[in-house]
C-alpha cells in the first residue's frame, strides 16, 4: 500500500469503564476508499468518532498527513481536512437544505467543493434547496449530509452507515456518486454493515469484531466466506 494519508495505530477507546476498541490499526492511502465493516456493536462508529476528534485518543494513535492528531479537538481535526458524515445524518431541522450545506463551508478551507458543485453532484438538492431539511426523504437527507461534509473541502471523508435505513435503490444511487469523489482526490473511509456494498465501493476492507480487527486485506482478494466468518465471529 502507498504511504498512508491516515494511520490509526493500536487505538484503544473507552466509554467510561467499557472498552470499545482494542488496539485497532488501519491505514488509508491518498485517493483510496477503505471500508470498515462489522455487525452492530463491533466498534465501527467508535473508530470514526475517534478519528474525527469526538472521542479522546492518544496523540500518536492517529496520524493524518504526517501530523499527530489523536489529541486534537473535533474542530481542529475538521480544520486539518477531515469531515464526518455522521450516522443518522444529523441535519439541522430548523434550517433549509441550502443553509445546512452552507454551514459545512464555515471553516473556509479552500478547495473545489462549492454549492454549485454539490448541486451538480446531487441535482435533487438544488430542486429542494429552499425546503426545510425535514421535508427531504431519508435518501435525500443522506445526500445533504454528504454535501454538507464536502462543503468543508476535506482531504478525508468519513461516512458512517451510509446505507442505514435506506431503500436499496437509494443506496445504489448514493454509492454511484462515490467514484466522482475519488476522482477529485478525496480519500474515503466508509463504515458499513452491508458487505456487498462495501466490497463494491472500496479497494481495501477492514472487518471489526467486538472492537478488534478480525480481518483486513484488499477487497479483490477477500472471499465472501472469509469476510462472513470475520463479520460474525465464527
Amino acid at each position: 500500500m502507498p504511504e498512508p494519508l491516515l494511520s490509526v495505530r493500536a487505538l484503544d477507546a473507552h466509554y467510561g469503564d467499557f472498552q470499545a476498541l482494542f488496539g485497532v490499526s488501519i491505514g488509508v492511502a491518498r485517493g483510496q476508499a477503505v471500508a470498515v465493516i462489522g455487525a452492530n456493536g463491533a466498534g465501527k462508529s467508535t473508530l470514526l468518532k475517534s478519528i474525527a476528534g469526538l472521542m479522546r485518543a492518544r496523540p500518536d494513535a492517529i496520524v493524518f498527513d504526517d501530523v499527530l492528531i489523536g489529541g486534537l479537538a473535533a474542530h481542529a481535526v475538521a480544520r486539518s481536512g477531515i469531515a464526518l458524515v455522521p450516522e443518522g445524518r444529523r441535519l439541522f431541522p430548523s434550517l433549509t437544505v441550502e443553509e445546512n450545506l452552507l454551514i459545512g463551508g464555515q471553516g473556509g478551507r479552500p478547495g473545489p467543493w462549492t454549492l454549485a458543485r454539490i448541486y451538480e453532484l446531487f441535482p435533487v438538492l438544488a430542486e429542494r434547496r429552499h425546503m426545510p431539511a425535514t421535508a427531504l426523504s431519508g435518501g435525500q437527507q443522506q445526500m445533504a449530509a454528504i454535501g454538507r461534509a464536502l462543503m468543508s473541502n476535506p482531504t478525508l471523508l468519513l461516512c458512517d452507515e451510509v446505507s442505514l435505513g435506506l431503500a436499496p435503490i437509494v443506496v445504489r444511487e448514493i454509492y454511484a456518486r462515490l467514484p466522482a469523489l475519488l476522482a477529485e482526490g478525496l480519500s474515503l473511509v466508509i463504515v458499513e454493515q452491508d458487505i456487498v456494498q462495501a466490497l463494491k465501493a472500496a479497494s481495501h476492507v477492514y472487518c471489526l469484531q467486538e472492537g478488534r480487527v478480525a480481518l483486513a486485506g484488499a477487497a479483490a482478494g477477500l472471499t465472501r466466506e472469509a469476510i462472513s466468518a470475520a463479520y460474525f465471529g465464527v
